[in-house]
């Protein structure tokens, strides 16, 4: 069995309740995690006080806090944990700008490249991304996946159960729409 097919198969017996599943799971998918984390946070201003461990942590124990886990297969599970990633760092960006001043207009290139500036253009992000939600949830969760939780573009059509060539007209359409919201700011 492959380790696809084991997480999957260990994510599914966790979501019928059996918590030994977890224990096996949590070294399965750990690294991935911290990858994913630390890709997060690679690029972010020097002075950061989240760590990639820190974030896995709050990460996971926000999953591993849901009552009824629905797990499809691995991707869902990773685009779920992309997702908790990017509230908490949205969180903590809100709660350093909290009191200051709304910043200049960004692009979503400049919101996403994770720079100094990243706190500030995160929050200006999920403001629009919230607005896209509204809109068109599907095209929002691809923007997630691909941004936020790195998946390539089969394993976002696999997960949000649609074409390869749908990802891209979705992400293509929702880079354009959040681009110009952002520029509206």
């Amino acid at each position: 069995m492959n380790a696809t097919r084991d997480v999957t198969q260990l994510l599914v017996e966790w979501a019928s309740g059996d918590r030994q599943a977890l224990d096996k799971l949590t070294p399965l998918v750990y690294r991935e995690l911290r990858q994913l984390a630390a890709c997060h946070l690679r690029k972010e201003r020097e002075a950061h006080t989240l760590q990639p461990t820190a974030l896995v942590n709050e990460a996971y124990l926000r999953l591993v806090d849901q009552a009824n886990p629905n797990w499809q297969n691995r991707s869902h599970f990773f685009a779920v944990a992309s997702h908790l990633m990017r509230e908490i760092l949205v969180d903590h960006a809100r709660r350093r700008q909290a009191g200051k001043r709304a910043g200049p207009k960004v692009s979503l290139q400049e919101a996403v490249s994770f720079e100094r500036e990243r706190s500030r253009n995160l929050v200006a992000l999920d403001g629009a991304l919230s607005g896209l939600e509204q809109l068109d949830a599907r095209k929002c969760k691809a923007v997630e996946l691909r941004y936020f939780g790195g998946l390539s573009m089969d394993e976002i059509a696999q997960t949000l159960d649609v074409s390869p060539i749908t990802v891209r007209r979705d992400l293509r359409m929702a880079e354009a729409w959040l681009r110009h919201q952002m520029q509206s700011v």
